[in-house]
């Protein structure tokens, strides 16, 4: 443990398959895997930390799925939800748009609160932020007698236009306090126009909210136990959705901003990584067991305000990640037509693939064992070893049984091509889709299962080269490890804008949420001088959404611009509007990762046929700690170490950089 603190910071990223755990330990990176326990997150992460062996104090920077899946299993808290009366159906009523116009048989998702837990209060906040109505004491009085017969375990409350005018949420939230219940204010939520997005926003944090706290409290719990000073709460930090971390107490308060916690570090690792190796135009490609994440960095990461969780609108700032049902643990099967399907169903840690032991329906590591591109001993680093024989006698049995003339090796084929496909189509989302084109980046491949599959992909899409970082299996773990502290605030202004800027008005704006940004900062008692980033989300007059823009002297400029990548058009003559002004206050990390490239020059430690485009290749066995920094050589070659495995196809060149990169050039077809 280095630091004279003896406080060891251990950052864990909680996966469907994995729990992934990384540390410095005397100036080295430590990266330890153990299986995931879906039905409690918090005990793999205890044994995890455990395993760990770390002297002194443990500082635990965690990304979580708890709220995601919460959202995605519909297994949250019996809610309520208060709004201005005669708006109680909002919620349900949504916006009027078909996800998929000529689906007959399409079902809208169903709000989280039902209609008898919806209740209406007389008050009213004209668009501008007029006080036009208070709720008078009786109302809040009945209020309360109704909330207390429902029983409900959390309140959301979302009046509207409250983000204009705050006065009377607090009225109807100091009324409903002595309940002893978890409240949801939507204007500290989401302070922000649109009242479907903002009711929906903060019905999603009041559903979490009573989970998210009974987790971290079992979190806290565990890594007390045994020791002679428990831990507790404040030395425990949580991964945001938007690439930073925050404190548990503000974690418990907003889970609705850890909903792609565990995802956002992989985008932070991934481009720390490749800035490394002097790389900051990158797709991060991050397959694991369940799922695979795609995000675009050009420079920065990208970010969105306008993401749909589980089908349902959150809109608090979140990395834009892109997330498909594909993963080494997706299940393959045959439709009525007689097709290959691979996912969305996973068979996750429990019981997993065929080769771990305990599976019985192929899955995409199956697949990729039977073509030889998983090395059954060195799985884990040969601390598991795999089961080819058992993988090989199932899968036969399953094509027999779902009548298949297949072979082992041509069902293995057909699957790797399926689960490809699905992910090739989520990297064009962020990319080609976005106006970006991918051959002028570089693909960064993590996860467990990531690196199996990114040369091919790459290929397919014209991306010149693949990076795998060291580790990248644990990725995730290790960008959550380097993560800052990073807050976020807004204000919706709506300000017509057409030659000139407001900047009397957007000094004064932008001045209030600095001031709440470094107060909160104190108040948490995070130490060092916040970096402040203003943006501001603009449109042309007319227009129903928004382009976030950095704030800068050229702000309409730079609006034009990126309209024109963004949509293929522009009109610089035509009137802007100034809609919402963003801050994100960061206080940079101050983990410094030490160097990472080996000192070695062995051999190959001889070849093993693999499967490439139907045919056996030899394909060179290579352990990653044994490659020479800087030592060019060509596939196949598969590279394995303890948290991944790499495949290198024929024709590809590849060798490790100084930073311990390992970069592959990939030929164009």
């Amino acid at each position: 443990m280095a630091g004279a603190s003896r406080e060891a910071s251990v950052a864990v990223d909680t996966g469907g398959t994995f729990t992934d755990c990384v540390w410095i330990e005397r100036g080295r990176l430590r990266v330890l895997k153990v299986f995931s326990t879906p039905a409690d997150p918090s005990e793999s992460i205890a044994e995890a930390v455990a395993q760990t062996r770390v002297s002194g104090g443990v500082r635990l920077l965690h990304g979580t799925t708890v709220g995601t899946n919460t959202l995605l299993q519909r297994k949250g808290a019996r809610i309520a939800l208060v709004t201005t009366a005669g708006f109680e159906d909002a919620i349900e009523i949504g916006r009027q748009h078909r996800p998929r116009l000529y689906d007959f048989f399409f079902d809208r998702t169903a709000p989280l609160v039902s209609g008898e837990m919806r209740f209406g209060v007389e008050e009213r906040v004209s668009s501008e932020g007029e006080v036009l109505r208070r709720p008078d004491a009786r109302a809040l009085s009945l209020l309360v007698e109704k909330l207390a017969a429902a029983k409900p375990d959390a309140v959301a409350i979302c009046l509207l236009f409250s983000f204009a005018a705050q006065e009377n949420e607090r009225a109807v939230a100091d009324a409903l306090a002595p309940l002893g219940v978890p409240l949801s204010l939507s204007h500290q939520i989401l302070p922000e126009f649109r009242e479907y997005e903002r009711m929906s926003t903060v019905t999603v944090n009041a559903y979490l909210q009573p989970v998210m706290e009974t987790y971290l409290r079992s979190l806290a719990m565990r890594l007390g136990e045994g020791s002679r000073k428990p831990k507790g709460g404040e030395r425990i930090f949580v991964m945001q959705s938007s690439g930073g971390i925050t404190s548990l107490a503000t974690a418990a308060r907003e889970p609705v901003r850890t909903v792609l916690s565990g995802p956002a570090g992989g985008v932070v690792g991934a481009a720390a990584m490749a800035r490394r190796s002097g790389f900051d135009h990158i797709i991060g490609f991050d397959m694991g067991g369940t799922s695979t994440d795609v995000s675009l960095v050009a420079g920065a990461a990208q970010t969105t305000n306008e993401a749909d969780v589980a089908g349902l609108p959150v809109r608090v700032p979140m990395l834009d990640i892109h997330t498909v049902g594909a993963g080494g643990g997706s299940l393959a099967r045959f439709d009525a037509a007689g097709a290959l399907r691979v996912g969305p169903e996973s068979a996750g840690a429990d019981p997993g693939p065929i080769c771990y032991g305990r599976g019985e329906q192929p899955t995409v590591t199956d697949a990729n064992l039977l073509l030889g591109r998983l090395r059954p001993e060195a799985f884990l680093g040969g601390g598991f070893r795999l089961d080819l024989e058992r993988t090989q006698k199932l899968v036969r049995a399953w094509l027999k049984r779902s009548g298949s003339s297949m072979t082992t090796e041509e069902f293995a084929a057909g699957a790797v091509r399926v689960v490809n496909a699905n992910m090739e189509k989520a990297l064009r989302v962020v990319s080609i889709e976005r106006g970006r084109d991918p051959r002028a980046f570089t693909l960064v491949a993590f996860g467990g299962a990531g690196p199996l599959h990114a040369c091919e992909l790459a290929r397919a899409l014209g991306i010149p080269r693949v990076l795998v970082p060291a580790y990248p299996g644990a990725l995730s773990a290790l960008g959550i490890l380097v993560s800052d502290v990073v807050k976020h605030y807004s204000r919706t202004v709506v300000w017509r804008a057409a030659a000139e800027l407001p900047k009397r008005d957007l000094a004064a704006a932008f001045a209030t949420l600095e001031k709440q940004a470094l107060a909160d900062l104190r108040a948490e008692g995070w130490a060092g001088s916040p970096r402040l980033q203003r943006s501001v989300d603009v449109r042309y007059h007319g227009q129903g959404f928004e382009l976030n823009v950095p704030f800068t002297p050229r702000l309409l400029a730079d609006f034009h611009a990126l309209h024109q990548q963004r949509y293929g058009y522009s009109h610089p003559a035509r009137e802007t509007e100034l809609v919402t002004l963003r801050l994100r206050a960061t206080v940079p990390s101050k983990m410094k990762l030490p160097r990472m490239a080996p000192r070695a020059s062995g051999e190959p430690a001889g070849k093993a046929p693999v499967f490439f485009e139907g045919r056996p290749h030899a394909a060179g066995n290579i352990a990653r700690e044994s490659l020479a920094v800087g030592r060019r050589m060509a596939g196949p070659a598969i590279v394995t170490e303890y948290s991944a495995t790499t495949v290198i196809p024929p024709g590809c060149r590849f060798h490790l950089d100084g930073a311990g990169n390992l970069v592959i050039a990939v030929p164009a077809r």
